[in-house]
């Protein structure tokens, strides 16, 4: 994969240094955020839920936004603004004293990422050829899950020092990508390929709406994220309400640490094989991956059960994911691509309700109801998928 990506022209490299480093930045506060919530403004585990859940729904709907001034201004702007608030945001977290000051840091930070995000995913299919695009893709989410593997442990490790070295430090990775773009990345590049009028927010909101394979996919990619989004967070939940918190802890360090190392070894190596011809056929796999997964958690009496559901679960995440980037690139216009990768991260409204959902579910029905929902949610993410590359 270095040699790969080191064969790329410079600025695809910046787009994927400056987005690693921008989500190492963001993995770097999270194993803080619920501690410093609990302990500067009193939030039990509800209100903590609710501020981190809440700033990340409103920050995916305002990237739609976000993704329409990508198509209508140069990236370069967009990026050195976006960076530049990244890092204040941190900076504003910090200092915060208010409750509502902090949550719209939170949305900030969650929504410059989102930009810079939906800016290289435009520059990518801007710079190469349709059939380099899913290695590239594989290689940038290989890099983030890497960040959010390595992040929280700098971040615990700056904790032992002061409080509030995690929000600076963050701070500065932003401000050094946002110096960094500044100077080396591209300055002429525009989405737009003419010097047509741009077309209004509301126009292009009318647009998406009716291009129903976008619809269909946008679904199909909500529904799926509520199974894989925050799989950490309702696995959590289903442990500690059916053992001890002691085991749940064990359980879950070790399927995190499983779906670490089976995505930085096998994402690249699977996410580059997929191509834009048979993009149906591997999401019916990662879906089908999903489902066995889920079927090995709702039956899973030993660790090694879990481990190894874990790991056919994480194969369908390597899949889905590129092959969603994929799928979007095809159907998207050249001069939205931005707003239509902005539409694709409105799945993670279904990451955001995954935990709420399994929660329900939890306190109401048997414990073990839990995956059924999230398989119900596979199926019926497939078959929007499917609506989708049919139409």
């Amino acid at each position: 994969m270095l040699s790969r990506l080191m064969g790329y022209c410079a600025e695809v490299r910046l787009l994927l240094v400056t987005t690693f480093v921008l989500t190492l930045a963001r993995a770097i506060t999270l194993p803080y955020l619920v501690v410093y919530l609990s302990e500067y403004f009193t939030l039990d585990i509800s209100g903590t839920g609710l501020m981190i859940g809440g700033a990340l729904i409103v920050a995916s709907l305002l990237s739609l936004y976000g993704g329409y001034l990508i198509d209508t201004l140069r990236s370069y702007t967009v990026i050195v603004v976006a960076t530049l608030v990244f890092a204040g945001a941190f900076i504003g977290a910090f200092a915060s004293r208010q409750l509502v000051l902090f949550f719209l840091c939170l949305v900030l930070i969650n929504l410059t990422l989102a930009v810079v995000d939906i800016a290289a995913k435009a520059g990518f299919c801007a710079l190469l050829p349709v059939d380099e695009r899913s290695e590239v893709f594989s290689i940038k989410y290989t890099l983030s899950n890497v960040a959010y593997a390595v992040g929280p442990f700098i971040g615990v490790a700056l904790m032992q020092l002061s409080n509030h070295l995690p929000f600076l430090v963050s701070a500065l990775l932003g401000l050094l990508m946002c110096g960094s773009y500044q100077r080396w990345g591209e300055r002429t590049a525009r989405a737009r390929l003419d010097d047509s009028a741009t077309p209004g927010f509301l126009s292009v909101g009318r647009h998406l709406l009716a291009d129903r394979r976008l619809v269909y996919f946008t679904l199909g990619g909500a529904l799926s994220a509520i199974v894989f989004g925050q799989f950490t967070a309702y696995l959590s939940q289903y442990l500690v309400t059916t053992g001890s918190a002691a085991e749940a802890n064990l359980t879950i360090s070790y399927l995190v640490a499983t779906n670490a190392v089976t995505v930085i070894a096998l994402q690249y190596v699977i996410g580059r094989r997929i191509g834009s011809r048979q993009l149906m056929p591997w999401l019916m796999a990662g879906m089908a991956l999903f489902l066995v997964g889920l079927l090995g958690f709702s039956l899973a009496d030993s660790l090694l059960v879990w481990c190894l559901a874990m790991l056919v679960f994480t194969l369908g995440e390597i899949i889905v994911i590129p092959a969603e980037y994929m799928f979007i690139d095809s159907i998207a216009p050249e001069h939205l691509r931005g707003v239509y990768y902005g539409a694709q991260n409105l799945s993670n409204l279904g990451a955001a309700l995954g935990p709420v959902i399994c929660g329900f579910a939890l306190a109401h029905l048997v414990p073990v109801a839990m995956f059924h929902i999230m398989m119900v949610a596979v199926v019926l993410a497939a078959l929007f998928y499917y609506l989708g590359a049919r139409r």
